[in-house]
């Protein structure tokens, strides 16, 4: 769902329709002739929620003035949910579990923790092309390409935000999460990539609204793909530059 406030901001978390064919989004191309310049900040400790918050609101501000680059940060969080703007209550099963915080970001409950890559990315879609679909596209198109670095296929579902992992016998699991804000054309938040995350805490929330004994969730780890998080890093920053190119 996308939804527009007099702050000219978006919430982005639920389906937006991207891909090829009509009336969906163009791969990420931005404005030609527009270089950009991203920033890159890698965290290998957990960072406190409230202080990536407060990161990005300072990041974003910095942007719009003109005074800073733009931003790609990976990170991990103490163990949390999130509750984005269509959270709804009955979806929180255990909400003594861990701290639970309500976000700017589109989309409902979400789980982050150790063992999970989050992607803050910050922006300036002024400067690279105003188009929410094409940015969320290339978000999707980041996650995809990450993983087929490590030979796993992560697809697009028409109705579930997110990537998915086709697991057999019509059993899907998610393996990335996706929430936006845009705030004056700048983004915030981004992407969560199950790498080897406890995903026994994922049942202390119904994960962005979804149910279903067909459907559930995945990490690289379950997958079998036991690498460093050093190497996941790596295959994140290559496969951005692929999704956002830095130069239009």
């Amino acid at each position: 769902m996308l939804v527009f406030r007099r702050r000219r901001e978006y919430q982005i978390g639920q389906y937006q329709s991207s891909g090829s064919g009509p009336g969906l989004a163009a791969p990420w191309q931005g404005l030609p002739g527009v270089e950009t310049t991203v920033d890159w900040r890698i965290d290998d400790h957990p960072v406190d929620y409230e202080t990536a918050l407060a990161v990005m609101d300072r990041r974003v501000a910095e942007i719009r003035a003109g005074t800073a680059p733009e931003l790609a940060w990976l990170l991990e969080h103490p163990p949390l949910y999130t509750a984005g703007t269509s959270a709804k209550s009955g979806d929180l099963l255990a909400p003594a579990r861990f701290p639970v915080y309500r976000s700017g970001r589109g989309g409902q409950y979400t789980y982050h923790g150790p063992g999970q890559r989050i992607g803050y990315v910050m922006l300036d879609l002024k400067r690279r092309g105003p188009d929410v679909k094409a940015y969320v596209h290339g978000l999707e198109e980041w996650l995809i390409g990450t993983l087929a670095r490590f030979n796993v296929k992560g697809e697009r579902r028409a109705g579930r935000v997110g990537i998915w992992v086709d697991r057999g016998g019509g059993r899907e699991d998610k393996i990335a999460a996706i929430g936006v804000r845009i705030r004056h054309w700048v983004t915030m938040h981004g992407v969560a990539l199950n790498h080897e995350p406890a995903l026994e805490h994922f049942t202390g929330i119904v994960p962005c609204g979804i149910q279903g004994p067909q459907l559930g969730v995945t990490s690289l780890h379950d997958l079998g793909i036991l690498i460093s998080g050093a190497e996941l890093d790596m295959a994140m920053k290559a496969a951005f530059a692929e999704a956002f190119p830095q130069g239009g």
